[in-house]
Protein backbone atom coordinates (compact mmCIF):
# COMPACT_ATOMS: atom_id res chain seq x y z
CA UNK A 1 0.00 0.00 0.00
CA UNK A 2 2.84 2.33 0.91
CA UNK A 3 4.40 1.96 -2.84
CA UNK A 4 1.29 2.33 -4.43
CA UNK A 5 0.48 5.85 -2.32
CA UNK A 6 4.03 7.12 -3.01
CA UNK A 7 3.82 6.01 -6.57
CA UNK A 8 0.36 8.13 -6.76
CA UNK A 9 2.08 10.87 -4.97
CA UNK A 10 4.56 10.65 -7.55
CA UNK A 11 1.98 11.27 -10.32
CA UNK A 12 0.29 14.37 -8.86
CA UNK A 13 4.08 15.61 -8.29
CA UNK A 14 4.90 15.41 -11.77
CA UNK A 15 1.95 17.44 -12.88
CA UNK A 16 2.70 20.06 -10.12
CA UNK A 17 6.79 20.07 -11.54
CA UNK A 18 5.63 19.68 -14.89
CA UNK A 19 8.24 17.13 -15.56
CA UNK A 20 8.25 13.88 -16.74
CA UNK A 21 9.87 11.91 -13.87
CA UNK A 22 9.28 8.17 -13.90
CA UNK A 23 5.97 7.89 -16.22
CA UNK A 24 7.24 4.50 -17.83
CA UNK A 25 8.14 2.99 -14.07
CA UNK A 26 3.89 3.89 -13.19
CA UNK A 27 2.21 3.15 -15.85
CA UNK A 28 1.53 -0.15 -17.59
CA UNK A 29 2.24 -0.25 -21.58
CA UNK A 30 -1.07 -1.09 -22.17
CA UNK A 31 -2.63 1.18 -19.30
CA UNK A 32 -5.90 3.06 -19.88
CA UNK A 33 -6.35 6.66 -18.44
CA UNK A 34 -9.86 8.69 -18.48
CA UNK A 35 -10.47 11.93 -17.23
CA UNK A 36 -13.46 12.93 -15.47
CA UNK A 37 -14.93 15.40 -18.30
CA UNK A 38 -14.34 12.34 -20.95
CA UNK A 39 -11.12 12.24 -22.91
CA UNK A 40 -9.34 8.63 -22.90
CA UNK A 41 -6.02 8.22 -23.16
CA UNK A 42 -4.89 4.43 -24.82
CA UNK A 43 -1.15 3.58 -23.77
CA UNK A 44 1.53 4.80 -21.89
CA UNK A 45 2.85 6.85 -25.14
CA UNK A 46 -0.24 8.24 -25.63
CA UNK A 47 -0.09 9.35 -21.52
CA UNK A 48 2.89 10.93 -22.22
CA UNK A 49 2.04 12.77 -24.95
CA UNK A 50 -0.81 13.82 -23.24
CA UNK A 51 1.38 15.20 -20.33
CA UNK A 52 3.88 17.27 -22.33
CA UNK A 53 1.30 18.62 -24.40
CA UNK A 54 -1.22 19.94 -21.82
CA UNK A 55 2.21 21.27 -19.32
CA UNK A 56 2.83 23.82 -22.62
CA UNK A 57 -0.34 25.04 -22.26
CA UNK A 58 -1.44 24.66 -18.44
CA UNK A 59 -0.12 24.05 -15.05
CA UNK A 60 -1.70 22.94 -12.12
CA UNK A 61 -1.25 24.94 -9.46
CA UNK A 62 -2.28 22.92 -6.73
CA UNK A 63 -3.65 18.75 -6.62
CA UNK A 64 -3.74 17.64 -3.06
CA UNK A 65 -4.39 14.54 -1.10
CA UNK A 66 -7.24 13.86 0.90
CA UNK A 67 -7.25 10.26 1.41
CA UNK A 68 -6.50 6.63 -0.01
CA UNK A 69 -8.73 3.44 -0.12
CA UNK A 70 -7.03 -0.24 -1.10
CA UNK A 71 -8.65 -2.79 -1.85
CA UNK A 72 -6.86 -6.11 -3.73
CA UNK A 73 -5.68 -4.98 -6.89
CA UNK A 74 -7.50 -1.52 -6.53
CA UNK A 75 -7.17 2.04 -4.98
CA UNK A 76 -8.74 4.67 -5.02
CA UNK A 77 -7.86 8.37 -4.02
CA UNK A 78 -9.45 11.67 -2.64
CA UNK A 79 -8.65 14.82 -3.83
CA UNK A 80 -9.02 18.44 -4.90
CA UNK A 81 -7.76 19.79 -7.88
CA UNK A 82 -6.95 23.67 -9.20
CA UNK A 83 -5.39 24.23 -12.51
CA UNK A 84 -4.81 27.21 -14.96
CA UNK A 85 -5.57 26.34 -19.26
CA UNK A 86 -5.91 28.00 -21.83
CA UNK A 87 -6.99 31.25 -19.68
CA UNK A 88 -9.02 29.90 -17.64
CA UNK A 89 -8.60 28.80 -13.90
CA UNK A 90 -10.49 25.32 -12.39
CA UNK A 91 -10.91 23.90 -9.46
CA UNK A 92 -12.70 20.85 -7.93
CA UNK A 93 -12.85 18.07 -5.72
CA UNK A 94 -11.91 14.39 -7.39
CA UNK A 95 -11.50 10.87 -6.55
CA UNK A 96 -9.22 8.63 -8.81
CA UNK A 97 -9.84 5.03 -9.04
CA UNK A 98 -6.80 3.08 -9.67
CA UNK A 99 -5.95 -0.85 -10.65
CA UNK A 100 -2.67 -2.16 -10.61
CA UNK A 101 -0.94 -4.91 -12.55
CA UNK A 102 1.18 -7.53 -11.13
CA UNK A 103 4.05 -5.67 -11.34
CA UNK A 104 2.52 -2.68 -9.54
CA UNK A 105 2.02 -0.33 -12.32
CA UNK A 106 -1.33 1.10 -13.08
CA UNK A 107 -3.30 -0.54 -15.84
CA UNK A 108 -6.05 1.41 -15.43
CA UNK A 109 -7.39 5.28 -13.91
CA UNK A 110 -10.80 6.49 -14.19
CA UNK A 111 -11.10 10.26 -12.56
CA UNK A 112 -14.18 11.74 -11.39
CA UNK A 113 -14.62 14.84 -10.69
CA UNK A 114 -17.56 17.34 -8.32
CA UNK A 115 -18.18 20.72 -8.53
CA UNK A 116 -17.02 23.38 -5.11
CA UNK A 117 -20.28 25.20 -5.68
CA UNK A 118 -22.77 23.30 -3.68
CA UNK A 119 -25.94 24.03 -1.80
CA UNK A 120 -29.26 22.70 -0.45
CA UNK A 121 -31.13 23.29 -3.07
CA UNK A 122 -33.90 22.93 0.25
CA UNK A 123 -32.54 25.14 2.32
CA UNK A 124 -35.51 27.56 2.09
CA UNK A 125 -38.54 25.50 2.24
CA UNK A 126 -40.30 21.98 0.66
CA UNK A 127 -39.71 23.87 -2.85
CA UNK A 128 -36.18 23.26 -4.54
CA UNK A 129 -34.78 26.77 -5.60
CA UNK A 130 -31.96 25.71 -7.90
CA UNK A 131 -29.04 28.32 -9.13
CA UNK A 132 -29.01 29.59 -12.60
CA UNK A 133 -25.49 29.54 -12.92
CA UNK A 134 -24.22 26.43 -15.19
CA UNK A 135 -22.95 23.46 -13.95
CA UNK A 136 -19.34 23.07 -14.42
CA UNK A 137 -17.58 22.01 -17.32
CA UNK A 138 -17.49 18.40 -16.41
Amino acid sequence: MELREENIRLWFDMWLQKKDMGIDRLFSPDAVYIESWGPEYHGRGKIRHWFQEWNRRGSVLVWDIKQFFHQGEQTAVEWYFKNSVDGRTEEFDGVSLIRWDQEGKIVFLQEFGCNLGRYDPYADGPEPKFRTTGAAWF
